[in-house]
């Protein structure tokens, strides 16, 4: 090649590449002040605030990276560390993220309680239709609901939002004002997408805080969207584009076990592609001092504290791992532990609880109340129903409708086989005295079906298929019972045995 056409070539490639633009994203979301390293996907050392912050304020530097965060830092009652601390992490992480969305946990010691933590972070929190008593948005900067970040001469627009679910999972005493309420979600969504579009931003990019089907609605029914970040559902899903759409999406599972990584390459001709990962926050990873020092004497204080000292004492040993594994989507060994105490404890036939009950595995060896608190993080009363087996059969169904998300049911007392989307050779234990007494599902018979507050009055879909079913408040904590369970019978152990496949 002659020396003036390889000039020629060297200036348009410099020429191309001076009007390319990348940036980088990070996201991490549902921490739920799990401020100590933890054990995850059968291992220990997952986690921990200290390799966070050291992971996030290496990428925060960058001039050409955001980093943001997905809402739910706090979760009254589980870990202890929430209820003694409340949000000391929260300014933390002030100079590292560029916003926050707001969660539905995250004002839950009220909203005196967030006003103070709010006033101590330097970073904006996001939530276009949280809405004080006058109707007023709460969380608005620059007299708009989102933000335009430029970065390398690129203007990134970024939003959050209230779910459709917060309405009845925050209690008004617990919300971020006094007498806020929660505005459509997916009107507003698409007043700001309009708006940013009209603003002319180059990317719009949606951080929490919503389940998972709704955002899968979202990215379908408002167009422009670019990039979701999975929130509030606690699910593991790498980076891919929504069937149907040209969004993209990517969730980093719950409490810092990962950070979702994106980039997002503008070509010369404007076009976009969106590459990422999930990033673990394993043992691998160096922690920052600092923090590190800091958590180590609050961690000394709280079981030091005699509010909380009982939650570190042992309950019992686990045998081998009560693992979480697959608790979306089939039968899970911890479900299964928790499940079959729930039934026995109740009298019922048949138990089912949905999959966000249970949030993380137990791992082998001695165990304190913690942990158990950290795998079956809320306060679930038992019900017990009387159902019509044709009755059962749909909430069965509905059940495998929702394979892939947290409202996908364990259960005890039944088996079947998930067979074209659908729950097929229903059995049910017929004798409450023996284990192995199955029968084939009869419509017309009626069965005690035990399942939590939450499912039979709230969760979708089932609270219809509940609503209007005679049903007993046995008072029953499930957290409570299967500490007794452990305490009485240590060692404890559970396996897989096929009642759902």
């Amino acid at each position: 090649m002659k020396k003036g056409k390889f000039l020629i070539l060297v200036v348009l490639l410099l020429s191309i590449l001076s009007f390319s633009t990348t940036i980088k994203m990070y996201l991490v979301t549902d921490y739920h002040s799990h401020a100590l390293p933890f054990y995850s996907e059968g291992q220990h050392g997952f986690g921990g605030i200290a390799k966070i912050i050291a992971f996030l304020k290496e990428k925060a530097g960058d001039e050409d990276t955001l980093v943001f965060g997905g809402g739910d830092m706090i979760n009254l009652g589980t870990p202890a560390w929430s209820d003694k601390f409340h949000a000391i992490e929260m300014p933390w992480f002030n100079n590292i993220f560029d916003a926050m969305a707001y969660g539905n946990h995250d004002s839950e010691y009220g909203p005196a309680d967030f006003q103070e933590v709010w006033k101590n972070v330097t970073y904006p929190i996001l939530g276009a239709n949280v809405l004080d008593a006058s109707g007023v948005p709460v969380f608005e900067y620059f007299g708009k609901r989102y933000l335009t970040l430029e970065v390398e001469g690129k203007k990134i627009g970024v939003f959050a939002l209230a779910g459709s679910d917060f309405d009845s999972l925050v209690k008004p005493a617990a919300r971020p004002v006094e007498g806020a309420t929660f505005g459509d979600f997916m009107t507003t969504a698409g007043e700001i997408v309009d708006e940013m579009e009209a603003e002319g931003v180059d990317l719009i990019v949606f951080i929490g805080h919503a389940e998972y089907e709704e955002t899968l609605k979202l990215a379908r029914e408002i167009e422009g969207i670019d990039l979701i970040f999975g929130t509030h559902s606690h699910l593991k899903i790498p980076l891919t584009k929504i069937e149907g759409t040209e969004t993209y999406f990517i969730s980093p599972y719950q409490y810092g076990t990962y950070a979702a990584e994106v980039v997002v390459y503008f070509g010369a001709d404007g076009e976009k592609s969106i590459s990422g990962s999930l990033i673990p926050m394993d043992d691998s990873m160096p922690e920052d001092p600092v923090i590190a020092n800091k958590v180590e004497k609050l961690q000394y204080e709280l079981e030091s504290d005699p509010e909380f000292a009982h939650l570190f004492e042992w309950i019992g040993d686990v045998e081998t791992e009560l693992s979480a594994a697959n608790v979306n989507t089939g039968e899970s060994v911890l479900g299964n532990f928790v499940m079959d105490i729930i039934r026995e404890k109740s009298g019922a036939n048949v138990a089912l609880s949905t999959s966000s009950s249970f949030r993380a595995s137990i791992a082998p060896g001695s165990t304190v109340y913690e942990d158990l608190k950290n795998a079956l993080p809320y306060v679930n009363i038992i019900y017990v129903y009387e159902v019509k087996g044709e009755t059962l059969e749909k909430i069965l169904n509905h059940s495998v409708s929702q394979s892939g998300t947290g409202f996908f049911s364990q259960v005890s007392g039944v088996r079947f086989i998930i067979s074209n989307g659908k729950a097929t050779s229903i059995e049910v234990q017929a004798d409450l005295e023996c284990p192995d007494s199955f029968a084939l599902l009869n419509p017309e018979a009626t069965y005690l079906v035990a399942t939590t507050n939450y499912q039979g009055l709230f969760a979708p879909g089932y609270k219809d298929l509940f609503a209007g079913l005679p049903y007993t408040d046995t008072g029953l904590d499930v957290q409570k019972i299967v500490k007794e369970y452990m305490q009485n019978n240590s060692p404890v152990s559970a396996r897989l045995d096929g009642r759902i496949r």
